[in-house]
């Protein structure tokens, strides 16, 4: 028999939370021979190791004697969802994004059919931009808004195309096939343009954030005057933006998306 110090205690938990994560890549459950192959034990130290997951719902045994993940994991990962800010969570990628292409970063949440502004770190230059926490603009003509436009259902598309495409400046895409296509390009290349399109002289490369559930949820962008931020380094810029906004949507808890292009 074990003897009950700290180093057995410690090398239990982790043989159980070992097994838990052997349960939740198994699916359908797994016997308790099953499981304690997996772990590497007899039968009789996993039905030990049960013992206490089962107390507190982590695990539980079915109808058939299978053992499966246990309610309260549901339980205690809604109460993690619930805690996670998204302001919190991109304002250090925002930083660092900043820091690394020396532009303005944004963050926005979609509020059909625009996005509103909820965070903001300005570059350090001589040349500020006017966004600002709290601003409303129409999605269809940003590059955060197009970002997040890309991801949504086509019913929301053709809600904004019979509100018609507004031309907010002389650079402003108004042919609906051509915007449309240029959402489905933002969708394969992870990231979206906004030419001089919603203010003249400011051109943006935005790129969707994503929630827990894989749904669209915010998109973040970096954002400058046209003399520097050339159409040709948008491009540059846009793997950058698009592996932040990744970065974000890993700290939500979104399952990794495969690259399309």
């Amino acid at each position: 028999m074990e003897r009950d110090t700290g180093r057995n205690r410690s090398a239990s938990l982790r043989r159980a939370l070992a097994m838990l994560d052997t349960l939740a890549d198994a699916g359908g459950g797994l016997t308790l021979a099953e499981l304690a192959a997996s772990a590497q034990v007899d039968k009789s130290t996993a039905s030990r190791l049960l013992a206490p997951l089962r107390e507190f719902g982590l695990a539980e045994t079915d109808d058939a004697g299978r053992v499966r993940l246990g309610v309260r994991l549901v339980q205690l990962g809604q109460a993690y969802l619930d805690r996670l800010d998204l302001r919190t969570a991109a304002l250090p990628v925002l930083r660092e994004l900043t820091a690394q292409v020396g532009e303005t970063s944004h963050l926005v949440l979609y509020q059909h059919p625009d996005v509103v502004y909820v965070e903001k770190v300005e570059a350090d230059s001589a040349v500020q931009m006017r966004s600002r926490v709290g601003r409303v603009e129409p999605a269809a003509s940003t590059g955060v808004g197009r970002a997040i436009l890309a991801h949504v259902s086509p019913d929301l598309l053709d809600d904004i195309v019979g509100r018609g495409l507004v031309k907010r400046t002389p650079a402003t895409t108004t042919s609906t096939r051509r915007w449309r296509a240029e959402l489905a390009t933002a969708r394969e290349r992870g990231y979206a343009l906004d030419d001089c399109e919603n203010e003249a002289e400011i051109r943006c490369v935005g790129s969707a954030i994503f929630d827990h559930r894989g749904e669209v949820a915010a998109a973040l962008s970096v954002a400058g005057p046209a003399w520097r931020l050339t159409l040709e380094r948008a491009h540059e810029l846009g793997p950058a933006v698009a592996a932040a906004a990744a970065a974000v949507s890993g700290r939500l808890g979104a399952p990794r998306r495969e690259a399309t292009a």
